[in-house]
């Protein structure tokens, strides 16, 4: 699998997981809110382009697409994934 394909399908099984996180917490303390699990999420991502950078950094022509390579699709699964979980939570 190609660099850039591997980067934008772990950044959108990265989103599921920073929404399965941004649950946990919110369990673990109710005062957060959608801007804590917001942030939660980009802290996640930064995390993570750090990791991939140095994984990929030789791997990749424009080390500029390491950081926007599979944003949208961690942003929508995150979203998508929080609303998901949150539902499956509330009506247990």
């Amino acid at each position: 699998m190609k660099p850039l394909k591997l980067i934008y399908w772990s950044r959108a099984f990265l989103g599921i997981g920073a929404a399965f996180l941004c649950l946990l917490l919110n369990i673990w303390s109710s005062e957060l809110t959608i801007f804590s699990n917001l942030s939660v999420a980009l802290i996640v991502y930064l995390v993570t382009y750090y990791i991939l950078k140095w994984r990929f950094i030789a791997l990749v022509k424009k080390p500029s697409k390491i950081a926007t390579t599979g944003i949208g699709a961690y942003f929508i699964t995150w979203i998508v994934g929080l609303g998901l979980f949150f539902t499956l939570w509330t009506s247990l």
